[in-house]
């Protein structure tokens, strides 16, 4: 009877050492983010010291700079800028708009150019105004309804749709080709309704291409606000024939030299696997970035930090990367990854944040069935931290060109509900950024890389076919 009272006590007494020493980590890296991190200071300097940095201007390159600093002072064992040419667009004045329902009596509309577009004429551009729900309308209008007009894409996020980056991707083609296939018809000009759910009056910008439509041939594009495009859409049923005026003075010029930042704790065990965590450091101009992608730089920057300031030694080389023109040109994700491949290095997996600091939920996943069986096994060591997503899909765009079969990749998921309330918009700043879920963020973050170095990953040469 002794015997079997020791033996259970003695079990009762035995750590289940890869449990409780991951539950200690990770709880190390939740405490230390949430008493000490740093993520907030330097969001905070990043939005309200610098403000917009678009690719290619001062503010971007002054965000370079300021980030290095930053990882310097952390004592990681190496800090460099990686050179990446990007494009240089600038916004100009602020644009103005306004309909007329008859001579002399107008109404001004909230506007902002779309990023990449051409200007109007000097004087400005009016003409009637085509109402339509997307791209596709415009084969069934015809070229004799819309020549010499202004389209007007109102077709709105669909507010069902749980995810908002699902109602997003279901309506952002008209703000990306909705010029260059306008354009085709003979429209003069674009105006966009704001990829935004909720019902304000801020334009929101955003990327958009030509194509391949001769420069001579660029029609200009503009986002309207969400309140503006209701009312446009509503006084358009009234009177078809209303006229729309706008001037923007937007320029493209030629690219100019930029650079990713990048910051690396050499692995202990297995230098040669490169681990990376990142976001983007660029942002649109009209706001001062902070949700987008502030908060995912800052984020990345702390994972580093927390895991040095937990005693964590990695096994694997981790790397911060933060990457210039992901919303203009994606230049710098393609960058890395091309010298990635040209010093034949081994990527085995990258996390990027680029969906905002709301509360964070979990984890996309972009990786082999294997891979994410296994990071599906670490449920249980989030969930007390309110983390239990785990899901298949897509993980951000500047790590997407690292995409090979031995990588996993990974992106961040926060609540969205509120992202697209801010994002391109001129409120996506400083104030809209809840401390503590940001840190919340960067502390899962860093819990997930924590267990990625420390378990390592299922490499495809090992899953059977």
């Amino acid at each position: 009877m002794r015997l079997v009272l020791f033996l259970t006590l003695l079990l009762a007494s035995t750590p289940f050492f890869s449990q409780s020493d991951d539950e200690k980590q990770i709880k190390a890296i939740y405490d230390k983010a949430l008493t000490d991190g740093q993520a907030y200071e330097w969001l905070d300097y990043l939005s309200n010291q610098i403000g917009g940095r678009l690719s290619g201007s001062v503010q971007a390159q002054q965000a370079v700079e300021y980030t290095k600093g930053q990882l310097d002072s952390l004592g990681l064992d190496r800090v460099w800028l990686q050179p990446v040419m990007v494009p240089k667009w600038v916004r100009g004045l602020p644009e103005f708009a306004y309909m007329e329902t008859k001579p002399g009596l107008t109404t001004n509309m909230p506007i902002c150019a779309l990023g990449g577009s051409v200007a109007t004429p000097d004087g400005g551009l009016k003409a009637n105004i085509v109402e339509v729900q997307g791209i596709e309308d415009l084969q069934k209008l015809g070229k004799d309804k819309i020549a010499g007009k202004i389209v007007f894409y109102n077709r709105p996020m669909d507010p069902t749709l749980i995810s908002t980056f699902a109602s997003y991707s279901g309506c952002v083609d008209q703000r990306y080709s909705g010029a260059a296939e306008a354009a085709k018809y003979g429209a003069l000009g674009v105006i966009v309704r704001s990829m935004n759910l909720r019902s304000d009056d801020y334009p929101h910008t955003g990327s958009m291409s030509y194509g391949d439509t001769p420069v001579s041939q660029r029609i200009p594009a503009a986002a309207i606000s969400t309140n503006g495009a209701d009312l446009l859409s509503t006084t358009l049923k009234l009177n078809p024939n209303i006229k729309f005026y706008f001037k923007q003075n937007c320029k493209q010029y030629e690219d100019v030299q930029s650079y990713n930042v990048i910051g690396e704790i050499k692995g202990s065990t297995y230098p040669n696997e490169v681990m990376v965590v990142g976001g983007h450091l660029d942002s649109w101009d009209l706001g001062d970035g902070s949700h987008d992608d502030g908060a995912g730089c800052v984020q990345s920057m702390d994972v580093l930090r927390l895991l040095k300031k937990t005693g964590y030694k990695p096994k694997r080389t981790i790397r911060v990367v933060l990457f210039m023109n992901e919303e203009n040109g994606l230049r710098g994700g393609n960058k890395y990854a091309e010298v990635a491949l040209s010093k034949n290095e081994n990527h085995v997996f990258a996390l990027e944040s680029d969906s905002g600091g709301f509360t964070p939920r979990g984890f996309s996943l972009d990786c082999s069935d294997e891979n994410f069986d296994q990071i599906q096994s670490w449920k249980s060591l989030f969930e007390p931290y309110l983390i239990h997503l785990f899901v298949k899909g897509f993980s951000g765009a500047d790590i997407g060109p690292m995409k090979n079969p031995d990588i996993v990749l990974a992106g961040l998921v926060p609540d969205s509900q509120r992202y697209f309330d801010h994002h391109h918009a001129e409120n996506d700043t400083f104030e809209h950024v809840n401390k503590r879920e940001l840190e919340l963020g960067a502390a899962s973050m860093a819990s997930l890389v924590y267990l990625m170095d420390k378990y390592g990953i299922i490499p495809a040469s090992k899953i059977k076919g």
